[in-house]
């Protein structure tokens, strides 16, 4: 089981400043240039979550990607969400992808 973190720990880390945390979970919306675009994105987070062994709720749209960040075992954030959503917006960096909002 990983360390479970508050919801402050989470906002607090400076590169997840675009992303909504809350008790049950964080969240973000990527814009995206076109669907083939955010297709793409959405294998490659797949790719992290398999490599991390935990795995977001995500959801492609014609323009953006949300990606949703829960630990189901302890009904909230823990280090695996913060780990995760580090390298989710590592990699809509490298593609240029800005938060909505």
């Amino acid at each position: 089981m990983s360390k479970t973190i508050t919801t402050q720990q989470f906002q607090d880390t400076p590169e997840l400043e675009d992303w909504k945390a809350g008790v049950g979970g964080a969240s973000i919306t990527f814009r995206i240039d076109s669907f083939t675009d955010g297709a793409d994105f959405v294998r490659e987070i797949a790719a992290v979550a398999e490599e991390l062994d935990h795995h977001p709720d995500v959801e492609l749209r014609h323009g953006s990607v949300a990606v949703r960040t829960t630990s189901h075992d302890t009904g909230g954030l823990t280090s695996r969400d913060l780990e995760l959503a580090l390298r989710v917006t590592a990699l809509a960096q490298t593609h240029d992808f800005r938060p909505e909002g």
